[in-house]
């Protein structure tokens, strides 16, 4: 059984829905959970919010979170994942946001860091994870992986 069949078994035996706010990973999350046949009973929506204005207009991000942490931080991931489970209205929601490459990293958060937020029934929790320049496309597989994985291990 793959993860996200995995995933979406335990979601649809505990009746939860989800929703992923997702940067560099630019819909994969979503778009992984939809090749599981009976995806469509435990998802409703999500939203690709690549653009700083996205995540503040479309999820409810703080301006000053982003100016005071930067956008790749466990801070506006945070306020993602709890934004787009309020707009979904789902159970479980997800933020990611990070650096996949090849460019775009500083010394403080390099190429291959990606942080994540998990809102689960209101609680909310997060996660950074430095990937190293393994390849933009490897960069975001491997967060699609880390988030099915640890949404599996929560939820259990």
């Amino acid at each position: 059984m793959t993860l996200e069949e995995e995933l979406v078994d335990l979601l649809i035996k505990k009746n939860y829905h989800i929703s992923f706010a997702e940067s560099c990973t630019g819909g994969l999350c979503a778009a992984t959970l939809v090749n599981v046949a009976n995806a469509s009973k435990v998802f409703d929506m999500s939203f690709v919010t690549y653009a700083n204005e996205a995540k503040i207009n479309l999820l409810g991000v703080s301006e000053e979170t982003i100016k005071k942490h930067g956008v790749v931080s466990e801070e506006v991931a945070r306020e993602m994942a709890q934004g787009v489970a309020e707009k979904a209205k789902s159970e479980i929601g997800v933020g990611v946001s990070g650096i996949a490459g090849p460019s775009g990293g500083t010394a403080e958060k390099p190429v291959g860091m990606v942080c994540f937020g998990f809102c689960i029934n209101g609680k909310t929790i997060t996660a950074t994870k430095q990937f190293g320049e393994i390849g933009r496309n490897e960069v975001r597989n491997s967060s699609v992986r880390f988030v099915y994985q640890t949404l599996i291990n929560l939820i259990k």
